[in-house]
């Protein structure tokens, strides 16, 4: 959230840009054209930040704390429905003869987690068939760190202090309001946070509440999954008719009122 909401101000698209492509100091934020893929349906889509600089260059960021290879999935995904949008945009129609014109892609992945042994570089070919040539492949950029001062390394450093902060004091405000004064005093998106701290403690908080709910419905599942397979053992159990109810019960770990129900229901 602080990533996309970050980049989303075209003053710090362009340091971005520039942290990526320190040779181009002349480009302005009018060259910048967010084409970031929006969510609009709820199983929709959407990427972290994509922007096109004039027509010639197409870049695709995401920021990403886990690591997983099938980013480089969504990646493809989502630069298929840029550039699928940029036709439409520039009226080429891709079913004819004429040859389509695009920009240049290039996919990026600013990797917050912990480093080890990662690749410089991650490739659709490499990771799913054993880096056979195959009709189809995407490269992926890593980034873990930055150059000292830019705005990469500065965001990446605010995700270590914030992680920090979270051990010490949990998800609550208190670790929120605790990044934000390390981070404004090490100068670490200091005029970003300072425009924008109330904002920033909204988005923090918003997520840590998604987190937990999706950890207590993950909870929810996996305990739905072993009472329905304590209940199916209780059944077997039942049918062979070796135990007593008590002694199923303490078996499969359920309350003898739900193996008396099953027996009841089995009887019928």
């Amino acid at each position: 959230m602080v990533f996309t909401s970050l980049f989303k101000e075209k003053k710090y698209l362009v340091q971005l840009y520039q942290a990526l492509h320190p040779e181009d100091r002349g480009v302005t934020e009018d060259d910048l054209q967010d084409v970031t893929v929006s969510n609009v349906l709820v199983n929709d889509i959407y990427n972290d930040i994509g922007f096109r600089v004039g027509s010639t260059l197409l870049i695709l960021i995401e920021s990403q704390s886990t690591w997983t290879p099938n980013i480089i999935f969504r990646a493809l995904m989502y630069l298929v429905q840029t550039y699928r949008e940029y036709f439409n945009e520039t009226r080429q129609n891709i079913y004819n003869s004429k040859k389509l014109k695009m920009p240049k892609p290039e996919v990026y992945v600013i990797y917050t987690g912990d480093r080890k042994t990662r690749p410089e570089e991650i490739s659709f070919a490499g990771e799913f068939f054993g880096g056979e040539q195959v009709c189809l492949d995407l490269k992926v950029k890593m980034i873990y760190d930055g150059r000292e001062g830019d705005i990469i390394s500065q965001y990446v450093a605010f995700t270590k202090v914030c992680n920090e902060q979270v051990k010490a004091y949990g998800r609550t405000r208190k670790a929120i309001r605790e990044t934000i004064r390390i981070c404004k005093d090490k100068n670490v998106l200091k005029e970003y946070l300072e425009s924008k701290e109330q904002e920033v403690i909204d988005m923090l908080m918003e997520l840590y509440d998604q987190e937990e709910v999706m950890k207590s419905y993950v909870q929810s599942e996996k305990y739905e999954a072993v009472e329905e397979a304590a209940k199916e053992t209780a059944k077997r159990m039942l049918k062979d008719g070796t135990f007593s109810i008590d002694k199923i019960a303490e078996f499969v770990s359920l309350p003898i009122e739900v193996i008396q129900e099953i027996a009841a229901l089995q009887s019928v």
